[in-house]
């Protein structure tokens, strides 16, 4: 890494994240996931695509075992150094690869993963690794839906997978489809959070996508919704 970019440190609930090496800093999505963690994470836990580790660590302080994703090595890299950082390097194994590939065959009670869901119109894919943390391809469920059809086959019997979800992907949209993979759905948190600033840069494309209709039909929103979703094994 450049010389002039220095070392950043992410304080959050008696964690210290360094940040220096390519991972981004925890965004609205993952903290209001972070806040469910302390009351979701026991037995055996995986964090899909944990960027700098928050989420893995705090599963760390309550769950047996902890397995930590990502398709970024630079953030593979920064989540294991967190890891050792904090004291959790025995706890937390952290593995490269795109999102269930490295736990193949493993089963978990939980699967945690705020993915990348912003709707991305055909030909505005920025590139590069902070790009595909946002883009979630042409209506926002790129991603997600590999995660949910993948989940089922990675989730112990009772085990739940659990998300985040702007609002204007749709709240029954989501549940549909974690029906159709057999998981019981259930919101289990939800806040306003100021309206993404990529959101608006692509607010006419997110509106064609949003058939749930959440978002006012003129103007530009200050808030959406953001949610975090349950869909529980039975």
């Amino acid at each position: 890494m450049s010389e002039n970019h220095g070392t950043h440190l992410f304080l959050y609930q008696g964690l210290v994240l360094r940040l220096d090496d390519g991972a981004q800093v925890p965004k609205a999505g993952t903290l209001l996931l972070a806040r469910q963690v302390p009351a979701l994470a026991h037995g055996s836990v995986v964090d899909l695509g944990t960027g700098c580790g928050l989420l893995a660590l705090l599963a760390a302080r309550s769950a047996r075992r902890v397995v930590a994703t990502d398709v970024v090595e630079a953030c593979v890299r920064c989540a294991w150094r967190n890891a050792l950082l904090n004291g959790f390097e025995v706890q937390v194994d952290v593995r490269l690869g795109d999102l269930f590939a490295p736990v193949a065959g493993e089963t978990f009670d939980l699967v945690l993963t705020n993915p990348p869901q912003m709707p991305t119109p055909r030909g505005r894919e920025a590139g590069g690794d902070e790009a595909a943390a946002d883009d979630g391809g042409p209506d926002g469920w790129a991603i997600l839906d590999r995660v949910i059809r993948e989940a089922p086959a990675h989730l112990k019997q009772g085990g739940q997978l659990v998300f985040t979800l702007f609002d204007f992907l749709g709240e029954q949209n989501a549940f549909r489809r974690l029906k159709e993979a057999g998981l019981s759905p259930v919101i289990i948190a939800r806040e306003s959070q100021p309206f993404p600033r990529l959101a608006r840069e692509r607010l006419d494309h997110i509106r064609l996508v949003d058939a749930e209709q959440a978002l006012p039909a003129t103007g530009t929103p200050v808030t959406c919704e953001r949610l975090v979703i349950s869909g529980r094994k039975a």
